[in-house]
């Protein structure tokens, strides 16, 4: 099992949960990337994670069409010309989705309008009630 810390939280990622492949690919290089694998694409089984409910559904959100349907997720990266600086971007990038993924979302505290707030509001209902009830039709006597 390998177990990696980052800043935020401590993620144990099982060993058979995480296949990294060395593509060719674009990015810096020059001639190089057409020769060498250097870039990396992670796939991760999300389900061998061991998420709790609320986490696996911010992170399926947050991931969009990285994640595939049999809950794999996916990530490449290119950014540099070796392959270790790569798969260290591809698992920084990984920790953060994770991360981003475990924060919980602020719960909402309910508010309830003050009595000045409410007598504001019927006394301008009633002054507009006033002013539609004026057009009405003109009965002549």
């Amino acid at each position: 099992m390998t177990k990696l810390v980052r800043q935020m939280a401590e993620w144990s990622i099982p060993d058979e949960a995480i296949e990294e492949k060395f593509i060719t690919g674009g990015g810096p290089g020059g001639q190089n990337v057409n020769k060498v694998a250097t870039a990396v694409q992670l796939r991760v089984n999300v389900f061998a994670l061991g998420l709790p409910p609320e986490s696996y559904r911010r992170l399926k959100e947050i991931a969009g069409s990285r994640m595939t349907a049999n809950g794999a997720l996916l990530i490449q990266a290119n950014r540099f010309r070796t392959q270790e600086a790569n798969r260290e971007d591809a698992r920084t990038r990984l920790f953060a989705l994770l991360d981003k993924a475990s924060e919980r979302e602020a719960r909402r505290i309910k508010t309830k309008p003050g009595k000045a707030a409410k007598a504001r509001r019927v006394d301008t209902k009633k002054q507009r009630g006033g002013i539609k009830a004026g057009r009405g039709k003109v009965l002549i006597d």
